[in-house]
Parts: structure tokens; C-alpha cells; sequence
């Protein structure tokens, strides 16, 4: 009896297994004197189960959870998005999407505006940070079983459409309420653009998105114009996104004729090698990129252009490896399909995408995890390069394929103050509520700081704001041990500045504070300041 009910389980998974197999043959074979022996097979078993399995199938179900098992026995990248979440995969490679203007935390079970996007709806209405927002039209906000996703499905909806709030606002005894008429929200994928050091501009990239390259062209001549003769590109944690804006990004550095990638792929009609159009106009000023483990796709697009062609100097960890490119099909449905359709392939002529198992996206996935435990990511020595794949930059320098890019120079995780107490307040979110909260009491006179050098004179000591914090914490319930509380000192004050410069001035003012002790930062600059991104194809 056993065997039979474990076999009994197993029977709805094969049959929609078969199912979608049989209805993916339908669209693929228009013609059926085409078909194989083994996909007319296929198809005869469809007909059986349809007609004679023991239970009533529902087919557009069956198919929504058959097609993502379907598309990883391809590879990791293949993927099947429903139609009713497609329009959110999408939005921030878009670039915008329709909401209330406003980025938000859920402190203490309540929904709080952390910023107004200025020019928004929100900002129209009146809206301000620090306001608590406790309904939206008919539905509670308030409460430790709203999700995230709750929230955003309340205040985002399409453009034109009125959501009316309920708001608490500090000092204000009554609720306030505002209608506030939906409308296109940017998404901006550019986190800052500042001078970090004497003549040296940073440019952090989080994504590649529509409208990627005209914000990146836009910021590095505002650098420019500042002042800017050297840049640090940075792409760590940037998983990629839309191809061409690497491309065209990537282009601003080289000089005519230079590769920057080429693909492959089963068609050969549709192979290309994309070269530069000599328009750019940053070509001979030295740069640094920044790449780590979760640096992918497009990322690696760019630093590997970067690298083969010998024009800067990539510093950080080996990057992610995804050397696959993927074309959304739109379905009958609206639904999507992106299937790996071709290989990109650096301009030395290296795929750097990493081995994977068809049908083991787990394994591919904590591959990352793996460099950890091994100590790739503490010592170049340890990274696993599959050194029989030996390519070389314009230069004659030896790189790598199959695994991603290898920096030029290693930076090792900085893990400097990371002690399992600070894990302990990190991961409860104590950090980020603190700075909040410290900006709600502050907010009238740290509100009047309009840089970040501004906001620091305002704020106290950081034997202070470090023994506030510590009170807070234990407030909070966290037993205190202030030996390692004194260990992560360093860590914890310049976190705290900058997440409470984050809630003040925006993104930017947090990597400004938060990069002042980067390792890698600091190597960047040190690569710059002593001449070696200039001359990289002199280097051995």
C-alpha cells in the first residue's frame, strides 16, 4: 500500500510533466509531418492522459507549474514567468513604474516613508518622511501580517488611478489623509555619482537598465565638468540586465574598432561581434573597474571589454560567470518565455560562464556559497580557474574562461568588525531602525544639512552615538556584550552614519559615508594614483 501511494503522488507531477510537454510540442510543430517518431510519441501519451487519467486535469494550472521544471533541465537561465508577474520582473529594467512615488520600511509592524521621490506623487500631495502610513483605501497597513509585497500591490496600481492614505505624522494629532493620483515613478539604476578623491570620479551602477546609458553619460561629464580626470566604475552586486547599455557604456572608453563583445548561438545567421564606433569620448582617461562574486551578465560584459582590451584595471573577486543570453518570447497568455538563445563571448574570445548540470539549478546557485567555504573569496590563490582555457588581452596578458572574470587586482571580502554579535544586530534590522528612528527625533535639524560633510558636524561623538545605539539595542532585547560590541565599533558607527545620511539625503549620501573605509575603494584610487591604470598593457 505504501509503495502505491508513493507512486500515487508522483503521477500529477509526471502527467504535467507530459502535459506541458505535449502542449509545447503544439506551438512548436505547425507542421506534423515534421514531427519525430519520439515527439509523436510524446504526443500520443498527452492524448492518453487527457482522456483517461484517473483525475480531472486542470490544463492552464498544470502548464503554470509544469514550464518553470521544463525550462530547468535547459539551463539556469532559461525561465517561464506568469503573466501576472511579468509586469513586475520587468519594471526595473524599465526603468519606472506606476505608483505613489515614495521608498518605505516596515519599522515596528507600521509602513514608514523613508523618502519622497521628489517630483513625485507623494511629493505633490504633500507627503513627507518620516510619516507613517496606517491604511490605504479600505485595507489596514498596520501590523506584523502586512508583507512588503501587500504594501507595494496597495500603493502602486496603473497610472491615473487615486489611492487615498491614512497618515500619522509626529506631532500631529490627527490622522491625516491624502488622495494621491498614481503616476510613472523612475527607477533609478545609478545608486551615486560623487568626486571620491582628487580628481577621481565613482560611478556606482546597480543595474542595466533602459535608461542606463544616458543616466551614466550624464553623470560622467557632470564628473567631468567637476573636475574628474580618472573614474572608478563600480559593478559589485550589479547582476546585469539589458545587454546593450553595457555595450554602449563600454564604448565610452575605447578607442575605434576595439571589440567589445561577440555572440554565438545555434543560428548562425544571427552571430555578431560588436566593435566601437570611436564616438566616445573618455578614451584615454585611466579607470578602475569594481567587480565582486554577484557582478554578472552585463557586469561581466563590461569589465571583461575593460579587461581584454587592456584599457583599465578590474580589482575585486572573481565575478559571478553568466555567459549566457536570453530573448524574451511573449505568449499567447502574456505570459514570457526567456530562453538561452546564444553565448557572449569576451573580445580575447573567452565564455566565462560557469559549468553548470542541466537540471541542478541548486548546486548552480550555491556555487557562491561554495567560494566562501573554500576561501576563494579570501585568497586569490584559492579561486578555481579553469586555467586549460588560457586566452590573452591585446596586451599578451593571460585570462581565463569558464568561471567568470578574474580581477586583475585581488581584493579579499573585508570582513573587518563582522563578528557573530554584529551579525546578531544586523540581522535583526536594529541598525537600519535605530538610524530611522534617530532621524524621526532630529529630522527639523538634520533636515537643514545639504551635504553630507553638513550632517556629520550634527551629529554627536561616535562614543555617543555608539553608547545610543547600544542602549537602543538592549531596549530591544539583545543581551549585550560589549567586547565585541567594541570590536565591531568601527563598523557599526560608520554604518550608522551612513544609513542615518541614507533616511537625510538619499542613496548617494550613504555611499559616501560607507565607502571611506572600502578596501577595494582604496586600492582603486591607489591603482589610479600610482599610474598603473593608465599603462595596463605594460604590465607583465
Amino acid at each position: 500500500m505504501s509503495d502505491n501511494k508513493a507512486s500515487g503522488r508522483f503521477l500529477p507531477l509526471i502527467g504535467a510533466l507530459i502535459l506541458a510537454g505535449g502542449i509545447w510540442l503544439g506551438y512548436c510543430l505547425a507542421d506534423g509531418d515534421k514531427a519525430t517518431d519520439t515527439q509523436r510519441k510524446l504526443a500520443r501519451v498527452f492524448d492518453i492522459i487527457d482522456s483517461e487519467y484517473v483525475d480531472e486535469i486542470d490544463i492552464d494550472s498544470v502548464i503554470e507549474k509544469s514550464l518553470p521544471l521544463m525550462l530547468e533541465n535547459l539551463d539556469p537561465h532559461s525561465v517561464y514567468i506568469s503573466a501576472a508577474d511579468r509586469a513586475a520582473a520587468n519594471q526595473r529594467l524599465d526603468g519606472s513604474f506606476s505608483g505613489i512615488g515614495i521608498q518605505f520600511q516596515q519599522l515596528n509592524d507600521t509602513v514608514v516613508v523613508v523618502e519622497v521621490i521628489q517630483g513625485g506623487p507623494s511629493e505633490r500631495v504633500g507627503l513627507q518622511p518620516g510619516d507613517r502610513i496606517i491604511w490605504a483605501n479600505d485595507s489596514t497597513l498596520v501590523g506584523s501580517e502586512i508583507s512588503t509585497d501587500d504594501v507595494r500591490s496597495l500603493l502602486r496600481g496603473p497610472r491615473g488611478s487615486i489611492v487615498e492614505v491614512g497618515v500619522v505624522r509626529r506631532d500631529v494629532p490627527d490622522v491625516l489623509k491624502f488622495k494621491i493620483v498614481r503616476n510613472d515613478v523612475p527607477i533609478e539604476s545609478i545608486d551615486a555619482s560623487y568626486m571620491i578623491a582628487d580628481g577621481i570620479g565613482y560611478i556606482k551602477v546597480n543595474t542595466f537598465g533602459r535608461n542606463t546609458y544616458p543616466d551614466f553619460l550624464q553623470d560622467l561629464y557632470a564628473l567631468h565638468r567637476e573636475g574628474a580626470k580618472s573614474f572608478i566604475i563600480d559593478l559589485r552586486g550589479n547582476t546585469g540586465g539589458f545587454m546593450d547599455p553595457a555595450i554602449m557604456m563600454v564604448n565610452e572608453f575605447l578607442e575605434p574598432r576595439q571589440t567589445i563583445v561577440a555572440t554565438r548561438g545555434r543560428n548562425e545567421r544571427e552571430n555578431s561581434i560588436v566593435v566601437s564606433d570611436g564616438t566616445g569620448n573618455f578614451s584615454d582617461v585611466p579607470m578602475v573597474v569594481l567587480i565582486d562574486e554577484f557582478s554578472a551578465s552585463s557586469s561581466e560584459i563590461f569589465s571583461g571589454a575593460i579587461q581584454d582590451n587592456d584599457r583599465g584595471i578590474i580589482v575585486g573577486r572573481r565575478s559571478f560567470g553568466k555567459g549566457l543570453v536570453q530573448r524574451s518570447f511573449e505568449l499567447p497568455d502574456s505570459s514570457e518565455l526567456r530562453l538561452t538563445v546564444q553565448r557572449y563571448y569576451t573580445p580575447s574570445g573567452r565564455c566565462i560562464q560557469k559549468d553548470f548540470v542541466r537540471g541542478d539549478v541548486e548546486s548552480y546557485e550555491s556555487e557562491i556559497l561554495e567560494r566562501y567555504s573554500h576561501g576563494e573569496n579570501f585568497s586569490a590563490d584559492s579561486a578555481r580557474l579553469n586555467t586549460a582555457e588560457v586566452f590573452h588581452t591585446i596586451g599578451g596578458r593571460e585570462v581565463y574562461g569558464g568561471g567568470g572574470i578574474m580581477p586583475d587586482v585581488f581584493v579579499p571580502s573585508d570582513t573587518a568588525g563582522v563578528n557573530k554579535f554584529y551579525l546578531e544586530l544586523a540581522n535583526a534590522g536594529l541598525l537600519n531602525s535605530f538610524a530611522f528612528e534617530y532621524v524621526d527625533l532630529n529630522r527639523a535639524d538634520l533636515m537643514t544639512a545639504d551635504n553630507t560633510a553638513e550632517l556629520l558636524e550634527k551629529l554627536p561623538s561616535d562614543a555617543v552615538l555608539l553608547s545610543a545605539f547600544a542602549s537602543y539595542a538592549k531596549d530591544k532585547g539583545v543581551r549585550m556584550r560589549y567586547y565585541y560590541l567594541n570590536n565591531s565599533r568601527r563598523l557599526i558607527v560608520r554604518q550608522l552614519k551612513a544609513l542615518i545620511a541614507r533616511d537625510v539625503l538619499g542613496i548617494q549620501a550613504y555611499y559616501e559615508i560607507d565607502l571611506t573605509d572600502d578596501p577595494a575603494v582604496q586600492e582603486a584610487i591607489r591603482q589610479i594614483n600610482t599610474g598603473a591604470a593608465a599603462s595596463v598593457s605594460a604590465k607583465d
